[in-house]
């Protein structure tokens, strides 16, 4: 007989011990392939939030800009601004990974209405593409519109339209620093209020098309900032380099191209957090396994005279070490096999229904979806299968040894 069917014969001895041990296996696998779908589905959330809000995968801009981003200057927006997206699009090695590059204009505004006046950020882009981007189009209130692409309309952020008093239909009046260091103003009407549910956002920002936030500074066919999107944000420090070596072979100088991850704190904090969370899922993984731990100490000591009579047979330490370092293993095995299955299927079913953190996300201002869509990823399925396995073996080892360190004499005695 084998040592495996040795050790599935061990292991239907006490039916009831092996289930709460796999039990707690399956729990604990469960939980952290959940975990793992769910906070790779809210890194995800803040990774794409943040680059299709703020900079894109890959943001270029002029160097002067750059140094001086926080204040928004029109007059470190970058000229010609298409011929530089022309020689993006052709970068080479990019082609087919580049989804959309969008040109912005940035500004800091005053907004004056009938009853108040207000410092805000207006945000000037095409109403087509920014409906991949910033998606304003998809949090309007009832009653409201997107921008008309013609141009004389903004949509405002529905706090922001409280603190001014103005609702749908209500002329805006804009006041702003031109390119020249000029005075723009310009009138809209407000075709729509939005609510992101981001306080931060919906409490100081609003939207024009980039044509009429171009007239307003005076930018020409400029642009402060044009975000590029990338099939896969995980690629953005690659094509970084790409597309600064072909923007500079083009010509195009003082010009700053920087990848997401080195803007801002979030792609440090999303880093951070992924480290933390790994950390947490092993430890969930050793405390769900733990249990296995002491139920191979108390099979040892149940089966004292049972390891006295096998080595009084002749079995080797080594062997007997073996068999049940199996059985605990064993006892692993199949509670992450089906704790895998059963957390894979609980993330499918999220990453399609997703899970509702409106409440939550309110007033953070952190950029982040409401509603969050956990992940599936099979190769981290098989690691964490593979995690739970060997914490069971490893945490099964102790016991195991002192099974096959037993003196078969005090062991018989010892019944």
């Amino acid at each position: 007989m084998t040592l495996l069917d040795m050790a599935v014969r061990n292991l239907g001895r006490n039916r009831r011990r092996t289930f709460l041990a796999v039990l707690s296996v399956l729990i604990a696998i469960t939980l952290v392939v959940f975990m793992d779908g769910l906070i790779g589905g809210i890194l995800d959330s803040m990774a794409r939030n943040f680059t299709k809000n703020e900079t894109g995968h890959v943001s270029v801009t002029t160097t002067d800009y750059r140094a001086r981003e926080r204040f928004m200057p029109a007059s470190a927006a970058m000229k010609a601004s298409d011929a530089v997206i022309a020689a993006i699009r052709a970068t080479p090695g990019l082609q087919g990974r580049i989804v959309q590059t969008a040109p912005r204009a940035l500004f800091a505004v005053v907004l004056s209405s009938a009853s108040a006046t207000k410092a805000a950020r207006g945000i000037g882009g095409d109403p087509e593409g920014e409906t991949h981007l910033l998606m304003l189009d998809r949090t309007l209130l009832p009653g409201g519109a997107y921008l008309d692409p013609r141009g004389g309309t903004a949509i405002v952020g529905a706090r922001l339209a409280d603190d001014l008093g103005v609702k749908v239909g209500d002329t805006l009046k804009v006041v702003s620093e031109k390119a020249d260091y000029g005075m723009g103003f310009k009138k809209f009407r407000i075709a729509g209020l939005f609510r992101t549910g981001v306080d931060t956002f919906d409490e100081s920002t609003f939207q024009v098309t980039l044509d009429d936030a171009r007239k307003l500074l005076g930018l020409g066919t400029g642009a402060s900032q044009i975000l590029v999107m990338l099939r896969d944000y995980r690629d953005s420090d690659a094509a970084t380099r790409l597309i600064s070596a072909r923007l500079a072979s083009a010509g195009f100088q003082k010009l700053s191209v920087q990848s997401w991850t080195t803007l801002g704190d979030v792609a440090s904090l999303i880093t951070v957090s992924a480290r933390i969370y790994l950390w947490g899922e092993i430890l969930v993984a050793f405390l769900g396994a733990f249990i296995i731990a002491n139920i191979m100490v108390m099979v040892v000591l149940e089966r004292r005279r049972e390891i006295g009579l096998l080595k009084s047979m002749g079995m080797e330490g080594p062997r007997i070490l073996r068999l049940f370092l199996v059985e605990g293993t064993l006892l692993g095995v199949i509670g992450s096999a089906a704790g895998a299955l059963l957390g894979t299927a609980l993330n499918a079913w999220l990453s399609v229904k997703g899970m509702d953190f409106s409440s939550s996300v309110s007033g953070s201002g952190i950029a982040m979806d409401n509603v969050i869509y956990t992940g599936v990823h099979p190769l981290h399925v098989v690691l964490l299968f593979m995690l739970g396995a060997a914490v069971s073996a490893i945490l099964s080892f102790l016991p195991s040894r002192g099974a096959a360190r037993l003196d078969p004499v005090e062991a018989i005695r010892s019944v």
